[in-house]
């Protein structure tokens, strides 16, 4: 979220796409607990879905933020990288690899760079 924070002005939801991945149930949850800080409703979505739903508007624009994962590597037990993009319009999206890291109990975000803008 921290990446591109322009891309969350005025944002009503956070919605996380997770197909891409498979058999990471209990890592999915945990990412969804980690976003729950913003106080704003994160929901497992893909773009066709928010777009099935009329979540999408004038085409290609969104009221809120999508996070696709595209990978997850646990590089050990309580550290992993995940990259992915964060996605508010076709003119408003990034690219993004961060370390998360698991202390007391939390994720927690170590870093994060941005690997392409739109």
């Amino acid at each position: 979220m921290t990446i591109d924070p322009g891309l969350n002005d005025d944002i009503k939801y956070i919605a996380i796409d997770f197909d891409t991945l498979e058999g990471v149930e209990e890592e999915k949850n945990l990412i969804k607990k980690y976003f729950e800080k913003y106080n704003l409703e994160v929901i497992d979505e893909s773009f066709e879905s928010l777009k099935e739903k009329g979540m999408v508007k004038e085409g290609n624009y969104i009221e809120g933020i999508l996070l696709s994962i595209e990978s997850i590597e646990f590089t050990s037990d309580n550290r992993a990288v995940v990259e992915g993009s964060k996605f508010r319009s076709g003119k408003g999206a990034v690219g993004f690899k961060s370390t998360i890291k698991l202390s007391n109990g939390q994720w927690k975000l170590e870093n994060t760079d941005m690997t392409w803008i739109s």
